[in-house]
């Protein structure tokens, strides 16, 4: 399996709540293969944008000792790019994230665009590549929260507050870009 917080292959980023957007950034990284498509919008969550203008500023890492990415979908309703700052793991080449909320009872918009939409790009550092994002199985899942948990511990808190199951994501890099 992966690291954890401190090893290589685990970050610790806040989990973002959304990805809708205020503020607009041209040609940062498109889905569909396609970067540069389209105007993304970052997330409306103030600490997310600040984050996300951050990690663009210092070329990836915002917070020394982690690892953050950037996930960028397609919003289901509207087709827009939706960028947002996440907490990742690691397990092999696959990275692992965690719809948590912060344990609210409905899933982060991220979390339902990359369902209707599993292509998706991302941003580690500087470097930037499309994957397919898809829910962990149930055979996955448990091993995958417990490295991300282990990592975060506020994870378990969140679960404790929510009646849904939080899903754990694997972004599984496509081959190109």
């Amino acid at each position: 399996m992966g690291g954890v917080h401190g090893n290589p292959g685990f970050s610790g980023v806040h989990d973002s709540p959304g990805s809708g957007g205020v503020h607009g950034n041209p040609g940062s990284g498109g889905v569909h293969g396609n970067p540069g498509s389209g105007e993304v919008r970052d997330s409306p969550d103030p600490w997310v944008a600040e984050h996300i203008r951050r990690f663009q500023e210092t070329g990836g890492r915002p917070r020394p000792g982690t690892n953050d990415l950037l996930l960028t979908t397609r919003g289901r309703r509207t087709g827009e790019l939706r960028r947002t700052a996440l907490v990742y793991g690691r397990d092999g080449d696959r990275y692992v994230l965690v719809a948590s909320n912060r344990g609210a009872d409905r899933h982060p918009a991220w979390y339902l665009n990359l369902l209707a939409d599993p292509r998706v790009t991302v941003q580690v550092g500087t470097e930037v590549f499309t994957a397919r994002a898809r829910p962990a199985t149930a055979a996955e899942r448990p091993g995958l929260w417990r490295l991300m948990a282990s990592a975060r511990p506020e994870y378990a808190a969140y679960r404790e507050r929510t009646t849904r199951e939080i899903p754990v994501v694997l972004l599984e890099r496509l081959p190109g870009r």
